[in-house]
């Protein structure tokens, strides 16, 4: 199979309802994406299996909810107004604006490092090298709380999710009952004022985030870490179906990760423009507690029945981008074949991640008979799995095309047979095979 290109995905996430540029009838908003009725599916699915995983199969993590603007007291404490920063470097030439670090082709985040690697570089935009010194600008959006816009009122959009978790650590440690360890996640909007948003989804400036924040004891953070990470392997490729060769671990250096980080390993996906970070694991310390605490004045420590210690709990990070999953979901999935000398473009998605699982159709639309025959099935097979689709546009192997580019499983068929011997035709998407059976055995020839 050859290279999954970033166009093929563009135009198929646009032909078949996945992702739309959000404003697209206005000229679109650079960073910012709609998704459409499979996207919106696809998404679902994905967010809903990682709950399952995360939040239900497991007793002593629970689900929060937070909201997009906070006090803006809970960024300073958490280093974001100070820090949520990234490198800009300005042409003077066109004015253009890019990623300092990216455009240097290098993880590195220290000015004077940048500063020598862009000297002699060209701007991306006009060609010429009048590239400015790099600088920091802080990616938080702004915005106000109440009727007058001034200092008082300043707050932001919640860059991550994580925020609402620290700060509702006390509430649910006591509502639950929860003794360490345990965990608090969360599914949510973040917002990033990226400089150069790019690759479709990739990189964007409104985000969906899959959180979950471990609180532990500090003596076992070692064997904590190594089975976060574990955790997150075994979902891509067990839960989702993503294959390890898509897959690579890359260890952040001291450079790479946050001051206050003990380790931090971030899963790689192979993406149309290379390995990039899809899922990352994280040793956050004490850091995020013990600055709430200060600031709030509020007491986060803990005391440890047993051991009759206090101390303040360590935190175990695991945080992945819906977004960055759905593309990694699609690209694993999509698949090129050549068949009776035509191409076929077909999405190899699991099952129970597919925003159809079975698609319905009448052998012919203007036959009342097989149109009638056929809706019964159909409403048979809703109320088993919900996700179905009626689809009777176009010759069957039109259809078949277009269920294949959508990811649809398997496709039922009834004709003329079906009213004479109650059997229906049933045709696997992955193997193009297809077979005869009694209309009372579909739903177990599907699930």
């Amino acid at each position: 199979m050859s290279e999954v290109k970033m166009e093929d995905i563009v135009s198929l996430a646009k032909r078949r309802g996945f992702v739309f540029q959000a404003s697209e009838i206005y000229g679109g908003l650079a960073g910012f994406y709609d998704y459409g009725p499979l996207g919106v599916e696809l998404a679902n699915n994905i967010k809903q299996l990682w709950w399952q995983a995360m939040v239900r199969e497991h007793d002593n993590i629970f689900g929060v909810d937070g909201t997009i603007i906070q006090n803006p007291k809970l960024w300073e404490a958490s280093g974001h107004v100070a820090g949520f920063t990234d490198p800009l470097v300005d042409c003077k030439s066109c004015g253009a604006r890019h990623r300092a670090d990216h455009l240097a082709d290098t993880d590195s985040t220290d000015l004077n490092e940048l500063k020598e690697l862009l000297k002699d570089k060209a701007c991306p935009t006009c060609g010429k090298k009048t590239l400015m010194e790099p600088r920091k600008y802080n990616m938080m959006m702004k915005t106000w709380v109440g009727p007058v816009e001034d200092e008082s009122s300043i707050s932001y959009l919640r860059p991550e999710t994580a925020g609402s978790i620290f700060i509702n650590y006390e509430n649910v440690r006591e509502t639950m009952r929860a003794k360490l360890p345990f965990g608090i996640a969360q599914i949510g909007k973040a917002f990033r004022n990226e400089i150069s948003p790019r690759d479709f989804i990739f990189r964007v400036r409104e985000l969906e985030q899959m959180e979950m924040q471990y609180f532990i004891k500090p003596d076992i953070q070692q064997e904590v870490y190594e089975r976060w990470r574990e955790f997150a392997w075994k979902f891509l490729t067990e839960r989702l179906g993503i294959a390890e060769d898509n897959l690579k671990w890359h260890e952040h250096d001291v450079k790479e990760r946050a001051h206050y980080a003990a380790a931090a390993h971030d899963i790689y996906f192979k993406y149309p423009q290379g390995f990039k970070e899809l899922w990352g694991t994280h040793n956050r310390t004490d850091f995020d507690l013990s600055n709430h605490s200060r600031v709030s004045g509020k007491d986060l420590s803990y005391f440890d029945e047993e051991s009759k210690e206090r101390f303040t709990p360590y935190v175990i990070e695991s945080s992945v981008g819906v977004g960055r999953m759905l593309l990694a979901v699609l690209v694993d999935a999509y698949h090129e074949e050549e068949i009776n000398g035509e191409t076929r473009v077909v999405l190899k998605l699991a099952a129970h991640l597919a925003p159809y699982r079975v698609a319905v159709s009448p052998l012919l639309k203007n036959k009342p008979e097989l149109v009638e025959k056929a809706k019964e099935v159909y409403q048979m097979l809703k109320k088993e799995f919900g996700n179905v689709m009626w689809d009777d546009n176009g010759n069957i192997g039109k259809r078949y095309r277009r269920q294949d580019e959508i990811g649809t499983p398997y496709c039922v068929v009834i004709d003329f047979d079906t009213l004479a011997d109650n059997t229906v035709t049933i045709r696997d998407r992955d193997t193009t095979e297809q077979k005869r059976v009694e209309i009372k055995d579909v739903i177990s020839s599907v699930s």
